[in-house]
C-alpha cells in the first residue's frame, strides 16, 4: 500500500500542475509589477480615447453653433482652438491679505475679455445667446484640459514605467469620466438654452420674482420685490434668459449696505447629492449656500457679519449629470419643495413687517425673471 504523497509524486498530471503553480509564482514575482502596469495603462489609454472623443465633439459643437447663431464672416475655428488653450493665472497666496479681492479682480478681467471676443465673432447673437456660447466654450475648454492632464501623466507614466503614478490617475478615473460625461451632456442644454438643474436656486427666486419690477443692482444679476407670509421680500438672482450666474455677491453687498432693517439672509443652491441620496430632496444650513471659488461666498458672508444679519440656506439635492443637463421631473419637483420651503422658512425666522433678502444662486440658462 502506497502513501498518498507518493501517489502524487508519481502522478504526472500533478508534477505538471505543481510546475506550472512553480512558474506562475515566478512569474508574478519577477513580473507582476510590469504586467500590472501594463493593464493600467490600457485602462488609462482607453478613458484618454473617450476623453478625446468628448473633447473633440464639445469643441465641433462650439464651432458649429458660433457660426449658426453668429453668422459672422470670419471662421471661429481658431478661436475656439486659441479659448481651448486659456489658462487662469491664480494671484499670489504667500500674503493671503486681499486676496479675494485679486482673485475677483481676474475672474471679473476674464468674463469680460471673453465676452468681447465672443461678441466680435458672432455679432448676430444676441445677450442670451452669447451667454450660451460662453457656457459651450468653458465645457469644451474645461473637457480639453481633462483630456490634456490625463494624457500627461499617460505619457509620463508610460516612459517612466512608473506604476505609482499610474495606479494613483487610474484611481479618480471613475470621478473623472463621471463628470467629463457630464459636462458632455451638457451641450445640448448649452446649445439651445434649456434650463438646467444648476439653475434650481435661480428658478425658485424667478417664481417669486415674476410678475415684477426688477433692477439690476450688480453686474448681470437683477432685484426684485414682492410680499410673502405679510413679510417684505427682496429677491435677487442672475440676469436670465443667458446663462450666467451674474454676481450674487456684489448684489447682496450691495443691499445690505443701502436698505436698512434686513432681518434674514436666506439663500436658495443646487448642491450635489450623495450616492444613494434622492435627487430633488432638500436640506437646511446656516451659511452662505452658494459655490464657485468663494469670491462671492466671501461677499455675502462679510456683508452679512458686520451688519449681524443671520444667513439660512436652501439646498436642492442632484448628482454632478443633473446639475448641468437640462431639469429633470426629480428636480422640478425639487424646486416646488424648496418653495415651499422657503415660505415657512420666512414665516418661522421672522416676523410679519420684516424686511427679507432671498438670494437664488445658480446659471440662470432658459430662466426669465
Amino acid at each position: 500500500m502506497q502513501l498518498p504523497a507518493l501517489q502524487q509524486q508519481d502522478n504526472p498530471i500533478g508534477i505538471i500542475m505543481n510546475l506550472v503553480f512553480l512558474a506562475m509564482f515566478f512569474v508574478f514575482v519577477v513580473w507582476g509589477q510590469r504586467i500590472q502596469l501594463t493593464i493600467s495603462l490600457r485602462d488609462v489609454e482607453y478613458a484618454l480615447s473617450r476623453l478625446k472623443i468628448m473633447r473633440d465633439e464639445a469643441r465641433r459643437a462650439a464651432v458649429e453653433n458660433l457660426k449658426r447663431i453668429g453668422k459672422s464672416d470670419k471662421d471661429p475655428t481658431y478661436y475656439v482652438d486659441r479659448y481651448l488653450e486659456y489658462v487662469f493665472i491664480p494671484p499670489v497666496t504667500m500674503d493671503p491679505a486681499g486676496v479675494v479681492w485679486k482673485y475677483d479682480h481676474l475672474i471679473g478681467v476674464t468674463e469680460d475679455r471673453v465676452k468681447d471676443e465672443v461678441k466680435a465673432i458672432a455679432p448676430a447673437a444676441n445677450e442670451a445667446q452669447q451667454f450660451n456660447l460662453q457656457n459651450l466654450l468653458e465645457v469644451a475648454q474645461v473637457l480639453n484640459t481633462y483630456y490634456r492632464v490625463i494624457r500627461h501623466y499617460y505619457i509620463f507614466g508610460k516612459k517612466t514605467a512608473s506604476y505609482f503614478m499610474i495606479i494613483q490617475i487610474q484611481m479618480l478615473l471613475p470621478q473623472i469620466m463621471r463628470e467629463a460625461e457630464a459636462l458632455l451632456g451638457a451641450v445640448h442644454a448649452f446649445t439651445y438654452g434649456h434650463p438646467i438643474g444648476d439653475g434650481a436656486g435661480a428658478l425658485v427666486a424667478a417664481r417669486f420674482m415674476h410678475g415684477r419690477e426688477t433692477k439690476e443692482v450688480a453686474k448681470d444679476t437683477v432685484l426684485g420685490e414682492t410680499d410673502i407670509e405679510g413679510r417684505r421680500v427682496l429677491v435677487v438672482k442672475s440676469k436670465g434668459p443667458g446663462g450666467t450666474v451674474g454676481r450674487p455677491g456684489d448684489a447682496v453687498s450691495a443691499i445690505i449696505k443701502k436698505r436698512r432693517g434686513i432681518s434674514t439672509v436666506l439663500m436658495v443652491d443646487a448642491g450635489l447629492k450623495l450616492e444613494g441620496e434622492k435627487s430633488g430632496e432638500i436640506f437646511e444650513g446656516i451659511g452662505a449656500a452658494i459655490g464657485g471659488i468663494g469670491t462671492e461666498k466671501f461677499k455675502i458672508e462679510e456683508a452679512a457679519t458686520k451688519k449681524k444679519v443671520p444667513l439660512y440656506g436652501i439646498i436642492i439635492k442632484m448628482s454632478t449629470q443633473e446639475a448641468v443637463t437640462p431639469i429633470t421631473k426629480e428636480i422640478a419637483e425639487g424646486i416646488e419643495l424648496a418653495v415651499q420651503r422657503v415660505k415657512e422658512v420666512i414665516k418661522e425666522r421672522t416676523k410679519i413687517g420684516d424686511l427679507v433678502l432671498l438670494v437664488g444662486v445658480g446659471n440662470t440658462m432658459g430662466i426669465g425673471q
